[in-house]
């Protein structure tokens, strides 16, 4: 058995556990806001460190319904990056706000926190910082800047599950945090599913409401809301996958250290960064190189899938065109548009495949 093999979670074993769990819903006909979601949520919220986690139906509405449970008002500005899915900037606009951009650290891609403080006006009401490919935002300075403006953050880490900054989980700096459980997640369910965390009491109730059409009781509705529940099939699935959670990070750990090590040496290619006082949620393993079309061709050839997250910035984007943003106003995420890759890269992947990835990719650079 090879290193990796060895270090993998039974996967035999939490499937059949994942299995009797949607049994179980479904004998207990218990699908909307059952038992398990109560159980996931309280289980999530221990693990990350913080008062509430409520369930939703996905991560995109996690940043929606933190913007309406601050009151966000038509005209308001919310700062987030250019860099990451368009869920966050599309949440703002949707309920009458206005996305700000700002530009990137390169090293990261996550937001550059020393660039914020320039973009705050009388207007500025959030922050969205995203932890994009699982490495947590600098989030010291950015919450000391939030603080002294008076700007509520709202984390993005949909990508994060399980990252720490400092000894801190992601999810547990801002005033809320929204996490994504799609399937590709290494907490991942069977379908769509998210979830907000708060540590404010005054807040949990109405996030509650606004995730069940502004409603505490059935068919009276306190507030204007929508439907935003976390199923409770999928909140017994992510209870499973949760007990093994931790050993699926070291598994995950395992495949970059060996990617790591296979690529260190190869000119051309900008590695994941290490950075110190921090843990990656190890959602994907991201390279840089500007080579990265002609890259992705020749593995593509040789039947090595690759991603590109993302191939636009959210500023070029014809649904932003209203924004008034131009080719060239970001250009550090216009340059991580144009050279980042993600290789093959989840809780499955061999140390046989990692070397083939290593071999292909060292054949392309060095012939």
């Amino acid at each position: 058995m090879s290193t990796a093999e060895g270090m993998k979670p039974d996967w035999d074993g939490i499937s059949r556990e994942m299995r009797q769990a949607l049994n179980r819903v479904i004998e207990q006909k218990d699908f909307i806001l059952g038992e398990d979601v109560r159980s996931f949520e309280s289980e999530a919220a221990e693990y990350l460190g913080v008062r509430h986690a409520i369930g939703l139906n996905s991560g995109s509405d996690a940043f929606r319904i933190a913007l309406v449970a601050i009151g966000l008002q038509e005209g308001d500005e919310v700062i987030t990056t250019p860099f990451c899915f368009a869920s966050d900037a599309a949440a703002v606009v949707i309920e009458g706000g206005k996305p700000v951009f700002v530009d990137i650290d390169p090293a990261t891609c996550n937001i550059d926190v020393n660039r914020i403080s320039h973009s705050i006006t009388g207007r500025t009401r959030a922050i969205i910082p995203a932890h994009l490919y699982g490495v947590p935002a600098d989030m010291d300075p950015l919450m000391e800047l939030a603080r002294r403006h008076n700007i509520y953050v709202i984390e993005d880490a949909c990508q994060a599950f399980g990252a720490t900054y400092r000894g801190k989980k992601t999810g547990s700096f801002g005033a809320f945090a929204g996490f994504s459980f799609y399937p590709t997640k290494p907490l991942g369910c069977y379908g769509d599913a998210g979830m907000i965390t708060t540590d404010s009491d005054d807040f949990v109730e109405k996030i509650k409401m606004i995730r069940n059409h502004g409603s505490k009781v059935k068919y009276y509705h306190e507030s204007i809301g929508f439907s935003s529940r976390l199923d409770t099939i999928q909140a017994a699935i992510l209870r499973v996958r949760l007990r093994y959670f931790n050993s699926i990070l070291e598994s995950l750990s395992l495949i970059s250290r060996m990617y790591d090590h296979g690529l260190h040496d190869i000119a051309g290619i900008t590695l994941p960064p290490e950075l110190p006082d921090v843990t990656k949620g190890f959602t994907h393993y991201t390279i840089k190189t500007k080579n990265r079309d002609e890259l992705r061709e020749h593995l593509a050839r040789k039947n090595i899938k690759t991603d590109v997250y993302y191939p636009l910035s959210i500023h070029l984007q014809k649904a932003f065109e209203f924004l008034g943003y131009r080719k060239g106003n970001f250009p550090e995420s216009e340059r991580a548009q144009a050279e980042v890759l993600s290789l093959s890269f989840d809780i499955h992947t061999t140390e046989e495949q990692v070397e083939g990835v290593c071999r292909a990719v060292r054949e392309y650079f060095t012939g």
